[in-house]
């Protein structure tokens, strides 16, 4: 159980560290879109991106908790 707390907190960590270069690279790619290729929506719409990698971590993290309260009953 102690290995898939360490595994699922890993992956959170992860998913936390391709969630920012994501996000940076698609708010970069707006504001250059914005400025050279006409586009029509706000570059803040690159956050939008967060939603499903935040669902994620919190998945994620809570299943690490909970493997790793389940290691210390052992």
């Amino acid at each position: 159980m102690k290995a898939l707390s360490c595994t699922f907190a890993a992956l959170a960590i992860l998913l936390s560290d391709v969630m920012c270069a994501t996000v940076a690279f698609s708010y970069c790619d707006m504001l250059w879109g914005i400025r050279y290729a006409s586009y029509s929506a706000p570059a803040s719409t690159a956050f939008l991106l967060v939603i499903p990698y935040a669902a994620a971590i919190s998945v994620c993290t809570a299943l690490a908790v909970i493997f790793w309260r389940k290691s210390a009953k052992c």
